[in-house]
């Protein structure tokens, strides 16, 4: 929790697949780190405003949802906890229908 308090965002490896997890306020959001507009990696991104901003395109993605911002698409979330300041990662993506 340490390293992401201080650069607000980080890659890691759950099984095969890549998370890009973001400090946005106080809390922690886990995405899928692959965009899903242009493939590019999401924890190489920004937080603005309270959105997670993509580097390639700069689609902004609701931290809670994965929803992009003024489109139908949904990049994939994770359900993340913190228990004394380890962060765990749900491993499987929620569907967009549980969002």
């Amino acid at each position: 929790m340490t390293a992401l308090a201080r650069r607000r965002r980080a890659r890691v490896e759950i099984g095969d697949r890549a998370v890009a997890l973001f400090l946005v306020g106080e809390r922690v959001f886990a995405f899928d780190d692959v965009c899903i507009h242009k493939g590019r990696s999401l924890s190489r991104g920004v937080v603005w405003q309270g959105r997670v901003v993509c580097p390639a395109h700069q689609w902004a993605f609701d931290p809670g949802t994965g929803r992009a911002e003024g489109r139908d698409e949904c990049q994939p979330v994770h359900d993340v906890a913190v228990i004394d300041g380890v962060v765990h990662v749900d491993p499987h993506p929620r569907r967009t229908e549980e969002i």
